[in-house]
């Protein structure tokens, strides 16, 4: 008899943790073939359809694959950093929007992770990056570019730089940073913002990664979260003499 204490979305989600766990702990590895979804079914006593939702969310989190075919099947996949990515972005996302976690913490906490990749990217940055960036900056002067465009080029150039670094531990530690908290800051300070100071001091953090000089760019980055965070605080008392 098929378990029935647990609604079908909760016994999915608990075998696709306990599987996840496997893959984690090492008792599946790469390229391992799991067991068909008949075996898994009286593994966990459930119906092949909630073993198929379970199979589901690993593949959305990019942990299984599956084949078609006679050799086919659900298979460990080999995780990469750039696969998690997405996953690290939603969840710092909602834990900014959904948590009630202030402006000045966030931006605090983004600059000061940002701040640590500025010793490896000066040091390791390739012409790939340098071009990145400069292809941001020579976008962010466009005078038509929408308040939408620039804060997406934003976020594209603090990619460059953190990805410059060179250490994907870092790159993906950081997505959350710069393309989760970086666009919320966008929403709440662009009215107030001016580009031609954001240029500024995007075309410092250029100059200096090409001359290698680590210690201009993080000068360049501190005074950058200098200005952010003067931008919340008159976007907050402006929005409270509002309310008030």
């Amino acid at each position: 008899m098929k378990k029935s204490s647990e609604n079908a979305a909760d016994l999915s989600a608990r075998i696709a943790g306990e599987i996840r766990d496997a893959i984690v702990a090492g008792r599946l590895i790469v390229d391992e073939r799991l067991p068909s979804e008949a075996e898994l079914a009286n593994q966990f006593n459930v119906s092949r359809s909630t073993v198929r939702e379970a199979l589901k969310r690993l593949a959305a989190q990019s942990l299984i694959r599956t084949q078609r075919g006679a050799t086919g099947g659900a298979f460990v996949n080999r995780l990469r950093f750039e696969d998690a990515y997405g996953q690290q972005i939603t969840t710092s996302t909602l834990l900014l929007s959904m948590n009630e976690v202030s402006f000045d913490v966030a931006c605090e906490a983004r600059f000061a992770m940002e701040r640590a990749c500025a010793p490896l990217a000066a040091e390791r940055r390739g012409p790939d990056h340098l071009a990145r960036m400069r292809a941001e900056i020579a976008r962010q002067q466009q005078p038509d570019l929408s308040d939408e465009a620039f804060c997406d080029s934003d976020v594209a150039f603090h990619r460059a730089l953190v990805d410059a670094a060179g250490n994907p531990v870092l790159s993906y530690q950081l997505a959350g940073a710069v393309e989760g908290m970086l666009p919320l800051m966008n929403m709440i300070t662009f009215t107030a913002r001016s580009r031609e100071n954001i240029l500024r001091l995007h075309i410092e953090i250029t100059d200096a990664l090409e001359r290698h000089d680590a210690d201009a760019v993080t000068e360049a980055l501190s005074a950058l979260e200098t200005y952010t965070l003067q931008l919340g605080q008159q976007v907050i008392v402006a929005r409270s003499a509002r309310n008030g």
